[in-house]
């Protein structure tokens, strides 16, 4: 029942919401005393998630915007893992590590790209800091199926990781070829019966519509070889070409990519597809089984999002560790520095790798709120807003409810004065959708905005 045809006058660049304030708002004014006194003060009954960053892979694959190192070389990853050691060290002197783990995750990089051996060092190196992991924790690990092995495999499931996720994009040899990313399906075929085999019990595939040479019928076999896999959830991401953010990206011909016509013709199929062999959609990127916790979670309106994209592990305070991570907490956000001989230096004169954060006003934490419900739940209990934050939802969102017009006229969105829903069209233009209760978007002139398209 959905209408594409209303898409492609939406396509325009907008944030992901990943977080609120996004990132561009980030500021060095934010310093490592800063998040400190943050760490100090934190409220010790909130529970982690722990994010770290293995940054290394062995080439580029042209369309990824990940913060990546290039290497071959063993001692660099070697080096690396003394240096994780440091930061943690340096951050368990101000960092209550006795609080409770609810969510760790591995990205990269290529996390697997660390032999079984680094692997199983690095993981007792963060327990040695954080002992207090709870039964329900969700442990997660990024995969690109080319460097994974038994032993690797052995590694994670013996450490407690109950979910991975594979990078796979399209398994077309031209698009695999352009992308620079060659991933036969049998590699990706091994690389899931594997941790099937050794006990996983929660697998996400990734898949990017969108690059090179794609069109509708070459996507077509990608999903139908993709399903023979039987993963639990998908995330079918719309590319993101930013190549003044990402270098590589200049090294794909821009004439190659398909028309927005042909990507909303994708995005029907795969919608059409997946969800006619049995897959829920959930929001703008993801599908999973209906007995899958995400799909679950979404029914009781208990999803919510974070840097590591759509999640059922909420209310935790989020550490980033490694090169280039972020953490989030109820007021803040901070960022490491992205340069290694900085980190390095910085971990060797003793101090946190602090490059950038946010503290979040009390207009942040609302807009925050609001925002990150609409792209969690699609929909918005406008009564709870008012009685949490004291205000008058229409008096203080006037200006952002005179925008969500255009979309109540076209059927997505229903705005009543107690909430606000979102229709099924409309999740898929959630980004387009939240975009009026963003104060600092609204200072850019669209034609400065410099994001990716939302469609």
């Amino acid at each position: 029942m959905i209408n594409f045809d209303q898409f492609s006058k939406y396509s325009k660049p907008g944030p992901r919401y990943t977080s609120y304030p996004t990132a561009p708002e980030f500021s060095e004014s934010f310093t490592e005393k800063t998040y400190i006194d943050i760490l100090e003060n934190q409220d010790s009954s909130r529970k982690l998630s722990l994010y770290f960053h293995l940054p290394f892979c062995r080439s580029a694959c042209y369309f990824c915007g990940c913060n990546v190192v290039f290497t071959s070389k063993e001692d660099k990853k070697e080096r690396y893992i003394g240096y994780l050691e440091k930061e943690l060290e340096i951050l368990s002197k101000h960092l209550d590590t006795s609080r409770e783990v609810l969510q760790m995750h591995f990205g990269g990089g290529t996390p697997t790209f660390f032999s079984a051996e680094q692997l199983d060092r690095i993981i007792k190196l963060i327990k040695k800091y954080f002992k207090n992991w709870s039964s329900e924790a969700e442990i997660s690990c990024e995969i690109d199926p080319r460097f994974l092995n038994q032993e690797q495999t052995d590694v994670l499931v013996g450490h407690g990781f109950n979910r991975v996720s594979f990078g796979v994009q399209d398994f077309d040899e031209k698009v695999q070829k352009t992308i620079h990313r060659i991933q036969p399906f049998e590699v990706t075929d091994n690389a899931v019966k594997m941790v099937r085999r050794a006990g996983i019990k929660s697998v996400n595939m990734d898949l990017i519509y969108g690059l090179p040479f794609q069109t509708s019928e070459t996507f077509k076999k990608t999903l139908e070889m993709a399903l023979k896999l039987d993963t639990d959830r998908f995330a079918v991401f719309n590319y993101a070409h930013v190549p003044w953010m990402k270098k590589t990206m200049r090294k794909i011909d821009e004439t190659t990519l398909p028309h927005p016509s042909e990507k909303l013709t994708i995005l029907k199929y795969t919608i059409d597809y997946l969800t006619s062999n049995g897959l829920r959609m959930i929001g703008m990127d993801h599908f999973a089984k209906p007995d899958d916790e995400l799909f679950l979670a979404i029914e009781k309106g208990e999803l919510h999002r974070n840097f590591q994209g759509y999640t059922t592990k909420g209310g935790a305070d989020l550490v980033g560790v490694g090169l280039t991570s972020i953490g989030d907490g109820v007021h803040h956000y901070v960022q490491n520095v992205k340069e290694m001989k900085e980190y390095e230096a910085l971990l060797d004169a003793g101090h946190l790798p602090v490059h950038r954060g946010l503290t979040l006003s009390d207009d942040d934490v609302l807009r925050k709120a609001v925002i990150m419900e609409m792209m969690s739940n699609f929909k918005l209990n406008i009564t709870k807003v008012e009685k949490e934050f004291g205000i008058v939802f229409a008096e203080y969102f006037d200006d952002a409810l005179e925008k969500l017009k255009v979309f109540e006229d076209e059927g997505l969105v229903e705005v009543h004065s107690d909430k606000i829903l979102v229709n099924t069209t409309g999740t898929l233009l959630i980004r387009n959708i939240v975009m009026p209760f963003d104060a600092y978007l609204q200072k850019i002139p669209e034609s400065k905005r410099r994001f990716s398209k939302t469609v």
